[in-house]
C-alpha cells in the first residue's frame, strides 16, 4: 500500500499545481473548484493508505523482488448472492436523477435506497437476537 498512498499524494501535488495555475490564468471558479476538490480527494486517499500501510504488514505491491505468486490467496470474504448492492445502487442512482428530474422522484426514491443500506449492513443478522 505504500506505492499507492504515494501515487495518490503525487497526484495530490499535481493536481494543487493545476488547480493554481488554472485558477490565475483562466479565472473561471467552475474548473478551479473542481481541480481543488479533486485535490482534496488524493489528499484523503494518499493518506488513508499511508495509514494503512504503517499499519499493516508489507505487502507483495510493495517488494521489488516479489513475484505475482506472491500476492496470491484469498482478499478477504465476500457476500454470494447478495442484491443488496444492486438495490442500494438503484436508489442512489434514482436519488440523483431526482436532483436532475424533480425532487418528487427524490421522496419516491428514498425507501429503496434505504432497504438496499439496511439490508446490506444488517445481511448476516438475522437471528442472532432471538439466540439470546
Amino acid at each position: 500500500m505504500k506505492a499507492q498512498g504515494r501515487m495518490f499524494n503525487w497526484l495530490a501535488l499535481f493536481l494543487l499545481i493545476v488547480a493554481v495555475v488554472y485558477g490565475v490564468w483562466s479565472k473561471e471558479p467552475v474548473g478551479t473548484t473542481a481541480l481543488a476538490l479533486s485535490f482534496g480527494l488524493s489528499v484523503m486517499i494518499g493518506y488513508y493508505l499511508a495509514f494503512t500501510a504503517r499499519r499493516t504488514d508489507t505487502g507483495a505491491q510493495d517488494n521489488k523482488d516479489a513475484d505475482v505468486a506472491d500476492d496470491a490467496g484469498e482478499l478477504g470474504f465476500f457476500s454470494p448472492y447478495s442484491w443488496h448492492p444492486l438495490s442500494l445502487g438503484l436508489g442512489a442512482a434514482f436519488v440523483f436523477m431526482g436532483v436532475a428530474f424533480g425532487w418528487w422522484l427524490v421522496f419516491y426514491s428514498i425507501p429503496l435506497l434505504l432497504i438496499g443500506l439496511f439490508g446490506w449492513v444488517f445481511e448476516y443478522y438475522h437471528g442472532e437476537a432471538q439466540n439470546q
